[in-house]
């Protein structure tokens, strides 16, 4: 069913230059549109993309150059969050279950809130408490006395060992793991590796979402500590007693080793690694395959391995990709360097 344009409008209160009467059945990306489609444009490199696209109205920066008239624009600020809101509102997703599944298990001592949704195969053991609204999927395990809030979406093959805790509103997508040991070894006298019993637990606070195969390790004592509203997407490793403050976000493939404590609002961007024992300030931005080797106290930009500010490792990056002309220019040096002693040796001479 086509929407109107003007309907559309009315939940982002953008200027619209052209037919606000037209109808849109589909949001798409800018260089898949088709008539009917609504598209934004935020991005540089998509802009190649403007000319051909075959949508019928276009989410723009305020103040874009409008060529094109054959195509409806609606200016708003951010392109991009403007495109965001319309789809959470006309197109969220729904994760259809309903009821108990007759193959789950659920311990007699195990405490369920209202309308909860459990699919098949699931484990809910002894003591775990559960509260209002939750839907968890097929072939997850919560091991003794785990607790989850209210709003939990809990995807396929999750699994939750014994007293952790998890919070309200919270994501968590499928083979993701929370509470496994943290990796706690002391060796022996005769320089074999004997286990530390990892004896804490995992606290997920409201409103985080985890993504596919996320590993987060129990505490050897006390806890792992996620805040509130921490993002953390698919392949992130973090280790026992790690601390990960409020708002911040964490890309694919980083590792956070144990006992780390990173602030609030920060961004670890892909393949961040960092070290034990370190603490990292709030609103530090961590970009893509950057080692933290110690711990970094003011907010800024870092990268590089290890890190750096970005100013700096931006200068040094340049030096290092300049190494062959400083080699060439070095060896003509010493040519001309050994051509002079030469020479004045000779003077010596005469």
């Amino acid at each position: 069913m086509a929407i109107l344009l003007k309907e559309i409008n009315s939940i982002i209160d953008g200027k619209i230059t052209g037919d606000e009467s037209i109808g849109i059945s589909n949001l798409a990306k800018i260089e898949e549109a088709q008539k009917g489609d609504l598209t934004f444009l935020y991005l540089q490199p998509y802009e190649k993309y403007f000319q051909v696209t075959k949508a019928s109205a276009i989410l723009v920066k305020e103040g874009f150059n409008k060529t094109r008239k054959d195509i409806t624009y609606i200016e708003v600020k951010e392109p991009n969050k403007a495109f965001a809101k319309l789809v959470r509102h006309f197109f969220k997703p729904e994760f259809p279950l309903e009821g108990i599944d007759k193959t789950a298990f659920i311990h007699p001592e195990a405490e369920l809130g209202n309308n909860i949704s459990i699919g098949r195969n699931v484990v809910i053991s002894k003591g775990c408490k559960l509260g209002d609204n939750i839907k968890i999927f097929h072939n997850t395990v919560l091991s003794d006395n785990v607790v989850i809030g209210d709003n939990a979406l809990i995807f396929q093959n999750v699994s939750i060992r014994e007293k952790c805790q998890i919070g309200k509103n919270v994501i968590i997508h499928p083979g993701t793991v929370i509470g496994s040991d943290g990796f706690g070894y002391n060796t022996d006298e005769n320089g074999n590796y004997q286990k530390i019993p990892q004896i804490g637990i995992v606290i997920i606070e409201d409103d985080v979402e985890l993504g596919a195969n996320v590993t987060i390790d129990r505490a050897a004592i006390g806890a792992t500590i996620i805040r509130k509203g921490v993002k953390i997407d698919n392949l992130v490793q973090i280790a026992h007693n790690v601390e990960v403050g409020e708002n911040t976000v964490i890309s694919a493939q980083t590792g956070i080793s144990g006992s780390a404590k990173i602030g609030k609002n920060c961004i670890l961007t892909g393949q961040v690694g960092m070290i034990g024992h370190i603490t990292i300030a709030d609103k530090v931005i961590i970009l893509a395959q950057s080692g933290i080797s110690k711990s970094i106290s003011k907010p800024g930009i870092y990268f590089g391995s290890p890190a750096k500010e970005l100013s700096v490792a931006k200068k040094i990056e340049a030096h290092i990709r300049n190494l062959p002309g400083y080699a060439e220019k070095i060896n003509l040096l010493e040519k001309e360097l050994a051509a002079l002693k030469d020479e004045i040796n000779n003077l010596k001479k005469q």
